[in-house]
């Protein structure tokens, strides 16, 4: 089994980051095949990036369509996760979808902790439908940038934000951010409840979706796009818009 692991910013040391946990995570025989966007924002922190950077992913998963058998968004704001699902010959997995879905699997009531702004999350988790079973968002002084340089500091950070959500009484947090990949073990001793790594989940995820071997949606909004004509878009996403293979 290969699983693409699809980063969506332009920071190499993010997707190597996120391919050394996902690897840790998969099972034996699963290939983790890292990606990292030909072009795009270093990292998403505004909607404005993330609207940029969802064409880069895009672009990145149509270079391996039809030679991977799942993909696994490395982006914390699932970037372009609908789009991709439709673009794809192969289940899509959104890391903050995979973690927060796995969260309301171990109890009622999840919290979430990142770095830095918490609303594009709370957006998120109301589109995935879960706005009823978050107790809590903590975006902790930190950025992903910092995090490089500074682990053990993002480390004690993350740990305040954990200890404060599960006070407010959540049964489980979810790890929130491609640059927090990782980080659960060096956090699990001192945390009162579970804590999810989106990667894990998603790698997971991905492995049990091909084991099930859903078919292609044939009609709705997550069927193959047709007969569509572009202008300026890398060879493998027009082809694909096209509906060739």
């Amino acid at each position: 089994m290969r699983i693409l692991l699809a980063n969506a910013n332009t920071t190499e040391a993010i997707t190597e980051r996120c391919a050394e946990t996902a690897r840790a995570a998969a099972s034996a025989g699963t290939e983790i095949v890292p990606g990292t966007p030909r072009f795009g924002p270093a990292v998403i922190s505004s909607l404005l990036e993330n609207a940029i950077a969802a064409h880069g992913v895009l672009d990145l998963l149509a270079e391996h369509a039809g030679a991977v058998d799942a993909v696994v968004l490395a982006v914390s704001l699932d970037t372009a996760l609908d789009a991709a699902r439709q673009l794809m010959p192969c289940p899509v997995v959104g890391m903050t979808e995979a973690a927060c879905l796995t969260a309301c699997m171990l109890g009622n009531r999840f919290g979430l902790v990142t770095f830095g702004g918490t609303e594009a999350y709370r957006l998120l988790i109301e589109r995935h439908g879960l706005s009823g079973r978050l107790s809590g968002l903590i975006g902790v002084d930190f950025t992903p940038q910092r995090a490089l340089t500074d682990p053990a500091g993002a480390v004690r950070a993350v740990a305040e934000g954990v200890a404060t959500l599960a006070a407010g009484g959540a049964d489980s947090i979810v790890l929130g951010g491609a640059a927090l990949a990782g980080m659960e073990p060096a956090l699990r001793a001192a945390s009162p409840v579970p804590l999810l790594d989106g990667i894990r989940c998603g790698v997971r995820m991905a492995e049990a979706l091909v084991a099930l071997a859903p078919p292609r949606a044939r009609q709705g909004p997550m069927a193959p796009v047709r007969g569509r004509d572009s202008v300026g878009l890398s060879p493998a996403l027009a082809t694909l818009l096209r509906g060739g293979d």
